[in-house]
């Protein structure tokens, strides 16, 4: 029995369990597409038992065109976790669809399938985006979470839907509640951390969904339990896991008979959960699951955001009052110069108490503490031998003897120096609380046909404990505050122990800490911005919206100052510099940007302005510009005039309707103000319905013509192939995502212009339009085969391969069996083979 602690449910292997849930069924294949696992059930959906399938080619098993689809999802799968799911999916000839889900599990592709349920109530989209808006016209985190509740339960369906937040100790509380009436609530109560282990945490990180069907349902195993590497197969991010049957004992315990769990992150880290109950079975289509699954991580992103906003406000005071302490610094006389600001400081703190306690005096404000108490909390804070921020919102957890001080249950000692006993003190009294757990918190043990384990709780009815002995919690933006101003409190108290020195030891003296504290600040500082700009993510919050500007801005910058300081402070290239932003935030839209126009070359005293309003002109028009869907085009022409000054013209065309803003932002002003402000040149923007217009005039003292370049080139070449390489590819793919895909390769291998056509038609007039040195053929074009194109390049000899998602059983004509075939997902090593065998 000693060995049995809460840990063991934190040893369980979830991930391992060997099962599935029934409402779908499993394979798992070799990177020779011969099956290596198969479940139990098999058998109903596919007319074969699973040991009948273990060692077969998936062709064998599949229908080619279903193969055809998930080669050409693992295509565009990015990331160790990603999943790409294929919906209504016939997997054999004349068969059902299914909803085809597929991940890799080590070396193994694991495809899971289920069979689709048409959902003609739900238009994803629009569902989303719908629940998005009402949780983003809510105010405060209360009201946010309460009604992300209600859109849930709305979208699933279930009969609970609560909104479980983390606290800082692991443990949960429902802090907000949709749920079917005549059901009782569980709105308030808290659970402890053990009923959600750690590598079950770790899961819902890595997986933003969970569904548990059934709780009752006979779960078939998955054969052979033994894989090919030796183990049984991770189901980490398998949808039809199964369940731990220790959680399915809590299930029951708690009457549910289905459950949905939805990941809420904040940094990457899990903040809570969107946990929903029924009681009784409960399936939710995958089409809906698919909803709901990124309506948690807009929600994550919204949630962020609004805390990141009321951070930001409580930094700003901070700095406030920062500006005001660091004046004060001028006609410090002693401690008692400080105490003007210590009911800000505590209303900052949002604390009952401030003391400072430095070279032995004490200064106070609001509840202080008994002079013994003091020294006994100084002591304790002396002997830690941190240098660093001390805060507890469970004092006596750290020094015994402070269990009965109701004035400092909770404290935040900043260290004022390096000499012991010089501290700011800020203190929060007890607050007595009574905590509504969701049963008995403690587990029982007992002894099974396996030995001793952890039960679960047999009951859920509200439990309540008395805390004493504690403050409220320290909010994170609280302690930034206070953290952030430390610097500030460093700098008063050098001040104020300068007072004691004689002059010239006390000028040396403030002059070595000015210059070390300046040197700290401007690290902090540009380690900071570097954060910020490093954790951002694909998103759709304001917050990260503006980290990516912040960072566009700072990295055409960086390009522009890379270009010039390459031509050792000398004139850089327009082209370049526009065709680097264009490559820098377009990717594979940059062919989309049309350069004409002579070589010429920008001074350095023009080049950084010059790429700032390149830059912006470039990210609006992905944004919101002709470039910001599938159809557009700019054009952008320049010349130089009789004075040598550089004319250029931006122009977009094809994209949607153009509207002037209504208020100037950073951006427009970049554009409109830098190069007449700094440069005294011109710049006109016209908002044309039919797309964006800028004229721009750079000085010519400013501007250098170059040599023209080499023959042939074309303003959407690379001016030299960076590897040796056919310079114009024609690829032939009817999915833009894989189309592009190939593209962005293809130009990493060296090849200087790509060109995309999607039906045969459409590469007869590429080839006739320009002839490519090599061309790249997706077999399959939908209703129609690229055989005619490739027939049509033999007899122009120019060589080409094919790309097929039928791998090696592509059916090829004899005269075209000679041809390279490269099978899906496409590597970057087959591709470069393909381009180096061609004769």
């Amino acid at each position: 029995m000693s060995d049995v602690d809460l840990t063991n449910c934190d040893r369980e292997p979830i991930h391992l369990l060997g099962h599935i849930q029934p409402f779908g069924f499993l394979l798992a294949v070799t990177g020779q597409w011969m099956v290596a696992h198969a479940s139990d059930n098999a058998r109903a959906f596919l007319g074969h038992p699973a040991e009948d399938l273990i060692g077969r080619s998936l062709t064998e098993v599949l229908d080619g065109h279903a193969i055809h689809e998930i080669r050409g999802r693992l295509q565009i799968m990015r990331g160790a976790d990603s999943i790409e799911r294929v919906f209504n999916l016939p997997l054999r000839a004349g068969g059902e669809p299914f909803d085809v889900a597929v991940h890799y599990s080590g070396d193994l592709l694991v495809i899971e399938a289920e069979s689709s349920r048409t959902d003609s109530s739900l238009e994803a989209a629009s569902a989303v985006r719908s629940m998005a808006n009402r949780v983003a016209e809510r105010k405060t985190i209360e009201d946010i979470v309460h009604e992300a509740s209600r859109q849930v339960r709305a979208l699933t369906a279930f009969d609970r839907v609560m909104v479980y937040r983390f606290d800082a100790d692991g443990a949960g509380e429902v802090i907000a509640e949709s749920v079917r009436p005549g059901i009782g609530s569980f709105l308030g109560q808290r659970y402890p951390a053990s009923d959600i282990p750690q590598q079950a945490r770790a899961l819902y990180e890595r997986s933003w969904l969970r569904i548990i069907a059934d709780v009752e349902a006979e779960t078939p195993a998955v054969r052979p339990a033994i894989g090919p590497s030796g183990g049984p197969l991770d189901l980490s991010m398998s949808m039809l896991r199964a369940v731990s049957p220790i959680h399915i004992e809590y299930l029951r315990n708690m009457g549910v008979g289905a459950s949905l769990s939805i990941s809420i992150l904040r940094h990457g880290k899990l903040w809570g959960l969107f946990a929903c109950h029924h009681y009784g079975p409960h399936h939710v289509s995958y089409e809906r699951r698919t909803a709901a699954e990124l309506f948690g991580q807009i929600f994550s992103y919204m949630l962020e955001s609004r805390e990141q906003e009321m951070d930001a406000h409580h930094v700003e005071r901070a700095h406030n009052l920062h500006d005001r302490l660091v004046g004060s610094v001028a006609t410090a006389s002693g401690p008692e110069s400080l105490t003007p600001y210590f009911g800000e400081l505590c209303a900052l703190a949002n604390c009952e108490g401030v003391t400072l306690h430095m070279g032995g005096q004490t200064a106070t404000h609001g509840v202080g503490l008994a002079p013994d108490r003091l020294q006994g909390l100084v002591s304790f804070l002396d002997g830690r031998g941190a240098t660093g921020v001390f805060h507890t919102h469970h004092l006596s957890a750290h020094l015994p003897e402070a269990e009965d001080w109701r004035e400092a249950a909770g404290v935040i000692a900043v260290p004022l120096s390096r000499e012991p006993g010089d501290y700011l003190i800020f203190q929060r009294a007890e607050v007595v609380r009574e905590i509504a757990w969701a049963g008995d918190p403690n587990k029982a043990v007992t002894v099974g046909p396996l030995g001793a384990r952890l039960t679960p709780r047999q009951s859920f009815e509200a439990w309540k404990e008395t805390v004493r002995g504690q403050s409220r919690p320290w909010s994170a933006s609280e302690l930034a505050a206070v953290e952030s101003l430390r610097l500030t409190l460093l700098e008063v108290v050098m001040r104020l122990t300068d007072l004691a020195n004689v002059e010239r030891g006390k000028a040396q003296h403030r002059q070595e800490v000015l210059i070390a504290e300046l040197n700290h600040r401007v690290r902090n500082i540009l380690g900071l911005i570097r954060g910020l700009i490093s954790q951002s993510r694909d998103g759709a919050t304001d917050v990260q919206q503006f980290f990516e500007v912040v960072s566009g801005r700072v990295q055409a910058l960086a390009r522009a100052h890379d270009q010039i300081t390459q031509q050792h402070w000398g004139p850089g290239a327009l082209r370049k510099l526009i065709r680097g932003e264009a490559e820098a935030y377009l990717a594979a839209k940059a062919d989309r940007m049309i350069l004409t126009g002579p070589e010429v070359l920008i001074e350095p005293q023009a080049f950084s302005t010059l790429s700032l309003v390149v830059h912006e002109l470039v990210t609006n028009s992905a944004k919101y510009g002709a470039l910001c869907d599938r159809r557009g085009q700019v054009h952008v022409r320049w010349r130089t005039d009789a004075s040598s000054a550089l004319e250029l013209d931006w122009r977009e065309e094809g994209g949607p309707t153009v509207q002037a803003p209504s208020r100037r932002g950073f951006g427009s002003t970049i554009i409109e103000r830098s190069i007449p402000h700094e440069l005294g040149g011109e710049a006109r923007v016209v908002f044309d319905p039919q797309g964006l217009q800028v004229a721009l005039r750079v000085p010519g003292r400013f501007v250098v013509e170059a040599a023209p370049a080499p023959s042939g080139a074309t303003a959407a070449q690379a001016p030299e192939p960076r590897r040796a390489g056919p310079r114009h590819v024609l690829v032939v793919e009817d999915n833009i995502i894989i189309a592009l895909d190939l593209e962005g390769v293809l130009q990493k291998l060296g090849a200087g212009q790509v060109s995309l056509a999607s039906t045969v038609a459409s590469a007869l007039e590429a080839i006739e339009a320009a002839r490519p040195d090599f061309a790249f053929l997706d077999l399959n074009l939908g209703e129609e085969t690229s055989l005619p194109v490739a027939d049509r390049l033999k007899a122009e000899g120019i060589p080409f391969a094919f790309g097929t998602g039928f791998g090696d059983q592509a059916d090829l004509p004899d005269h075209l069996s000679g041809v390279p075939i490269i099978s899906k997902p496409y590597s970057e090593a087959a591709l470069r083979e393909a381009l180096t065998r061609r004769p």
